[in-house]
């Protein structure tokens, strides 16, 4: 472990697996209420146990950094991300409010899909804080580095609340938009001059997988209810990964004004790190997120629109 490294322990109660492997969420939440009878303290522990065993010390990876080797495209990824984290919040504050709501519209039509509704509205509290330590680091290191200060008319902006819709496809976009700061957040890494900041960005991806993990393990268990068809998780992946669509990120054509929210990461530029290289790696995580979540399995836009439009035929 090196000095300033966050120290992690591994909780009792939840299948940990192999010597070093990293702690996942529940993969088949649906049979874990159905066919394990397993209660929502149960799950919520389970949750608790995999957040408690994956924090991290904002301040100490900041210690860590050489701010002084910083190289200006690592200064624009720092600045650049840290504006886009403050959009993140309203995303978790809507998930609780719209997934307690969902919990109770179908409590009694089917208590199964409310109980993973409450389970998912009660996750978001830790995406809410995990997510925090992005937002509060990055822009940290942003005031520390003497970068343009985020004034606090557009701290306030960046805090809209993000409109509801359909509780799969909400599910759908959040896990193909982790997929996204992943990704991003890696060829970052790659490319850093510094080895802190390396050690900082390549935590902040894996903190992205872990929270598009859970998407898919939610989305999933809504495809399992059999409440939510498999079309609607389809139609969020044709609309990213789409001619123009979201997955390309500030390098489409047309950039949508949003009057709703703010979506920052529509205006980051990264060709300096190859982000259009990275478009692949995108892909293939899509592609796998759609065969977790319905069994449908596509290596191509092609395949993915045409398994769409068999759905709504």
């Amino acid at each position: 472990m090196q000095p300033n490294e966050p120290t992690r322990r591994r909780g009792a109660g939840v299948e940990a697996g192999p010597p070093g492997a990293p702690l996942a969420p529940e993969r088949e939440l649906f049979l874990a209420f159905t066919r394990d009878g397993r209660s929502l303290i149960d799950v919520t522990w389970q949750q608790h146990v995999l957040h408690e065993n994956r924090r991290w010390s904002a301040t100490e990876f900041i210690e860590r950094i050489d701010l002084a080797q910083l190289t200006e495209a690592d200064r624009g990824h720092v600045w650049n991300a840290g504006k886009a984290e403050l959009t993140t919040k309203p995303g978790a504050d809507r998930l609780a409010r719209q997934f307690d709501a969902e919990c109770r519209r179908h409590l009694e039509s089917n208590p199964t899909v409310a109980k993973i509704m409450q389970a998912c509205g009660t996750w978001s509290r830790y995406w809410n804080e995990e997510e925090a330590f992005h937002e509060a680091t990055l822009n940290r290191l942003s005031t520390l580095l003497g970068l343009e200060p985020i004034s606090d008319d557009t701290f306030i902006e960046y805090r809209k609340l993000f409109p509801d819709d359909d509780a799969l496809r909400t599910l759908m976009l959040l896990a193909i938009s982790e997929i996204t700061a992943a990704v991003n957040y890696a060829q970052c890494a790659r490319h850093a001059s510094d080895p802190g900041l390396k050690a900082l960005l390549k935590q902040i991806g894996a903190d992205e997988i872990q929270h598009m993990n859970y998407f898919v393990s939610f989305a999933k268990a809504l495809v399992d209810s059999g409440v939510y068809p498999p079309k609607g998780a389809l139609a969020v992946a044709v609309f990213f990964l789409r001619e123009g669509g979201d997955l390309q990120g500030a390098h489409r054509d047309r950039i949508e004004e949003r009057g709703t929210h703010v979506n920052w990461w529509d205006h980051i530029e990264f060709d300096a790190i190859g982000a259009v290289d990275a478009l692949g790696k995108k892909e293939a995580l899509v592609f796998n997120a759609v065969e977790r979540v319905t069994g449908v399995r596509v290596s191509s836009l092609t395949e993915l629109e045409d398994a769409w439009m068999d759905m709504l035929s």
